[in-house]
């Protein structure tokens, strides 16, 4: 096969006469692949973190929430049976969110609670799939909490809770609400602690009475086909009741969650650009390498010039050394980023096991194993940048070499 002689001299130079390679270069290859492996597995952590919170957040949020201006949806039977017929919808519920007192011996915490209806919470929520102790049940005098707010409070399945409704505290002495009594039917375990320890599920009737209202909700939370579609679905949830509900509004359950995702994506981008520099010492390293291979030459590139090659002919051949040396580190440093994704979990326990290092307490981060997700776009990124800085990492080395003058380097000692 034909090469450039660029080319074939560029091959000629990674591979001495004695060695197979040149340690030189392997050292700097290897400090590619390094560098490459280790931005390949920091961003796909990241990027498994990301659509983590977004399944875990998906599934005990709706996709998209319908309020009131008002404060309080009066007839949502109806708004809801609107809600219904546009299309992408795939099922609505009711429901009252509010703070509430909830006292179990000595223990006091003030979660969110949520009153909803158990024969349509299904259709928009995964808490009812989500249960690692008892049932779903909401029925007379029954509730649901999370499993981290049940260990803060020390109850179990089957105790008796005591909910007081922060109504008595904005109506003064004026009204005077009795504290509710519920039972336990249901644990639940989203595996987001925000969500695990701060919510309590109640029936709609029970939130009525101990937020003051004889009628209505406080919101509708609806179900998308597509999540990732929900602000398109919103929309039209917004032509749908702008005629009979005026002053509801929607809002889809990215925008709800904003902050989260702008603070993962900063994140995300942050490890990058820092990683980056990892490639880059290590292009410095292949700059070096190419430097010394440029002075070990010096004689054959003052002959090579006095037979005619050109300047631009001469800097082809480190140039090329330089992108070699980039693609075998590359290729090799995803390929070994990807293989310690693969074990990443057992490299996790085999170091729980034997060095004693935990990496992700599961008390602090609920996880079992560590998420990951390898995307093309991540991964070409990494190789195009990655191949960019080798290659222009044998720059200066070319530069210096096609400088030579052709009588200065064949008296070279």
């Amino acid at each position: 096969m034909y090469l450039p002689f660029s080319l074939f001299l560029a091959f000629k130079y990674l591979r001495p006469k004695r060695t197979f390679i040149s340690v030189i270069s392997l050292i700097s290859v290897t400090g590619v692949i390094l560098g490459v492996a280790v931005l390949v597995i920091v961003i796909a952590v990241m990027s498994g973190f990301d659509e983590m919170w977004r399944r875990k957040i998906l599934g005990f949020d709706a996709h998209i929430t319908v309020t009131s201006a008002h404060g309080v949806i009066e007839d949502e039977q109806r708004m809801m049976a609107e809600v219904a017929r546009v299309p992408g919808v795939a099922g609505v519920a009711p429901y009252i969110q509010g703070l509430v007192f909830i006292q179990h011996g000595e223990q006091v915490h003030t979660p969110v609670l949520l009153g909803v209806d158990p024969r349509l919470e299904a259709q928009v929520s995964l808490v009812s799939h989500s249960m690692v102790e008892g049932e779903f049940d909401l029925g007379y005098d029954g509730m649901v909490i999370g499993r981290e707010l049940a260990r803060r409070l020390g109850a179990r399945l089957g105790d008796r809770l005591l909910l007081y409704s922060p109504y008595n505290f904005t109506h003064g002495a004026d009204v005077l609400s009795l504290p509710e009594e519920l039972e336990i039917r249901g644990i639940f375990e989203i595996g987001m602690w925000e969500y695990d320890v701060g919510f309590a599920m109640v029936p709609l009737g029970v939130a009525r009475e101990m937020y003051g209202l004889e009628q209505g909700v406080h919101a509708l939370r609806v179900m998308t086909h597509d999540p990732f579609r929900a602000a398109v679905v919103a929309g039209e949830i917004d032509r749908q009741l702008a005629r009979d509900f005026p002053e509801a509004g929607s809002r889809t359950w990215m925008q709800m969650n904003r902050q989260l995702f702008n603070a993962l994506k900063v994140e995300k981008n942050m490890m990058f650009f820092l990683l980056i520099f990892i490639v880059l010492v290590a292009a410095f390293g292949l700059t070096n390498t190419l430097i010394v291979e440029v002075v070990q030459k010096t004689k054959e590139i003052g002959l090579l010039k006095a037979l005619g090659f050109t300047s631009g002919s001469i800097m082809r051949v480190f140039l090329w050394q330089g992108w070699i040396q980039g693609a075998c580190g590359t290729i090799l440093g995803i390929a070994m980023g990807i293989l310690v994704l693969h074990f990443r979990n057992d490299i996790m326990r085999w170091l729980a096991v034997v060095m004693g290092v935990e990496l992700f307490p599961k008390e602090l981060y609920h996880l079992s194993e560590i998420p990951a997700r390898v995307t093309f776009a991540d991964l070409g990124l990494v190789a195009v940048l990655s191949m960019l800085i080798c290659t222009l990492a044998g720059l200066v080395p070319a530069w210096r070499a096609a400088r030579l003058d052709p009588a200065r380097a064949l008296r070279y000692e």
